[in-house]
């Protein structure tokens, strides 16, 4: 009996969403003309912003404006703590890889975020970002979560947690 409580509980292993280096989150899209410019509308409509790599073009980037390790992804999807559909962010960066050169991706048929180089996927519309394939599911690496806010001008700003 003992050990089969030791078994049930060693099975329950928390997603590590935190292999991803903490980098400074900053993006205002508070009001309304900018969230319909650069936001997300509809369940798997996607965004991926980063400074560094000037994405998206024509962004009003400033001094104020940080994209995290890897770039943010921002995606419309299922908000765990609300239960309705919202604006979700996470890190763009696999945490496999740990590189800030190494972002997900969207594919385009499931709408899973999914690493160009070593291939894990993870759940970004309805599972916070949990590893659901590859050494990220192996290695329970999540993606990193980010806080989108609702603004009074009617859009969102992203910042860290």
């Amino acid at each position: 009996m003992l050990l089969a409580l030791v078994a049930l509980a060693s099975s329950c292993e928390r997603i590590d969403n935190k292999e991803v280096p903490a980098y400074g989150v900053n993006i205002d899209l508070g009001n309304f003309a900018l969230w319909n410019t650069y936001g997300v509308a509809g369940v798997g409509d996607y965004r991926i912003f980063n400074r560094i790599k000037h994405i998206p073009v024509n962004f009003p980037f400033n001094a104020n404006t940080f994209t995290g390790y890897g770039g943010v992804l921002l995606i419309m999807g299922l908000d765990g703590s609300t239960g309705s559909y919202a604006p979700i962010a996470y890190d763009a960066a696999c945490p496999v890889e740990n590189r800030t050169d190494i972002s997900v991706g969207i594919d385009a048929s499931n709408f899973e975020a999914v690493c160009p180089k070593c291939g894990s996927r993870y759940n970004v519309l309805t599972g916070g970002g949990g590893p659901i394939k590859g050494q990220a599911y192996t290695s329970k690496y999540g993606l990193r979560t980010y806080k989108v806010h609702p603004s009074k001008l009617g859009g969102y700003t992203i910042n860290a947690m």
